[in-house]
């Protein structure tokens, strides 16, 4: 009787113990389903409260890209060129030669001007030594006029005195004539002497203006030889072509003995430690951007764990399609409206270019606060 009595009761007991279970299966579902809904809220709540915050107050897009005022390395001359000093990837200084052409034809044409220069500068000092001695021509021939002023004065005196006692038959007719004669030969040896001396102070004058107001140094024709031999200095000059800028040799296009002409570009130098950031933002993010704003950028190079810092320098005049080869023509009847993207310019700070480089074309993230915009 008594073990009938237990079977009886057993299965009461275990549909007991599967209800108890069910229930507290049910009550940690429900709490789980409470937390969740308060994770949900709050995360809600927080979402709600950071738009609030910061919702405005930054324009970001990842449409930017790298850039730098990259110097184009060409030759002022042409010639075959001797020697290539740098290497593509090298970093060069500012001045620092990089490429050699042959200077034997330049090195003649050096030393053509400079004899040049040595034969105008002795001209000139000719040209001083001529003053003296055409000063010295000028006083004899103002002695020779002199001398036949004292010889006409002579000669007028005795043809005077002839014709005076030529009356009273004391003086013969030839003596006459002679006395004639002489005063004759007198003036013509004056004018002869005065004609003399105009020419000697005519040559003085003209010696004399080629070298008057001015030094040696300043004179003519030594400047203009010293130009030629500037001139030729300057080509030999340019034999070496030096970096415009320091930064990294890039697009490197020549080799020893080959011919170049002028403006042929050989090689570029990019200013790693002076690039920017052109920015394509979306034309409905700009409304509020302004040159000076405070920019947070990063880079695809060194991921989101280095920032780099910047101001907007400005924005560009133009769109990137309205400067595309060829623009989009708005004005045809399948026209499509897009959304245009405006480049704004990025300066960045040099310090941190200096301790994270970066190069031109690289990919970058901008963020542009606009908070303290009207």
């Amino acid at each position: 009787m008594s073990n009938t009595a237990t079977l009886d009761k057993a299965p009461a007991t275990g549909a007991l113990g599967i209800g108890v279970q069910v229930n507290a299966a049910k009550a940690r579902r429900r709490t789980q389903l409470i937390w969740l809904a308060v994770v949900v809220v709050v995360g809600v709540a927080l979402y709600g409260l950071y738009a609030l915050i910061f919702s405005g107050k930054t324009v970001a897009t990842d449409n930017a890209y790298v850039g730098a005022d990259v110097a184009q390395v060409t030759p002022l001359i042409a010639g075959p060129v001797a020697k290539v000093l740098v290497r593509e990837t090298d970093a060069v200084k500012a001045g620092q030669p990089l490429i050699v052409l042959d200077d034997a034809d330049a090195k003649i044409a050096v030393a053509q001007a400079q004899a040049a220069l040595g034969q105008a500068e002795r001209k000139v000092q000719g040209y001083d030594a001529n003053d003296a001695a055409l000063a010295g021509q000028l006083s004899a021939r103002d002695a020779d006029i002199a001398r036949a002023r004292s010889d006409l004065d002579r000669a007028k005196t005795d043809l005077d005195r002839r014709q005076a006692l030529s009356a009273s038959g004391a003086v013969s007719g030839d003596e006459l004539t002679n006395a004639k004669n002489r005063y004759a030969e007198a003036q013509a040896a004056l004018s002869q002497a005065q004609a003399s001396r105009a020419a000697a102070a005519g040559n003085r004058e003209a010696n004399h203006v080629l070298i008057a107001g001015v030094s040696l140094e300043q004179n003519p024709e030594v400047a203009a030889a010293r130009a030629r031999l500037d001139a030729a200095q300057l080509t030999l000059d340019r034999t070496v072509l030096k970096a415009p800028i320091g930064g990294i040799v890039s697009k490197k296009q020549v080799e020893v003995g080959q011919q170049v002409a002028i403006g042929a570009p050989l090689m570029a130098v990019v200013p790693a430690s002076e690039a920017y950031v052109d920015a394509n933002f979306k034309e409905v993010q700009l409304k509020k951007v302004r040159p000076g704003q405070p920019v947070t950028l990063t880079s695809d190079l060194y991921g989101s764990g280095v920032k780099f810092h910047g101001r907007v320098r400005g924005l560009s005049g133009g769109t990137g399609s309205a400067f595309s080869l060829i623009p989009a023509q708005n004005a045809s009847g399948n026209w499509i409206k897009v959304v245009q993207r405006l480049p704004v310019r990025i300066d960045l700070d040099p310090k941190e270019l200096a301790q994270h480089p970066l190069r031109v074309g690289l990919s970058m993230k901008a963020a542009v606060d606009i908070s303290g915009a009207n």
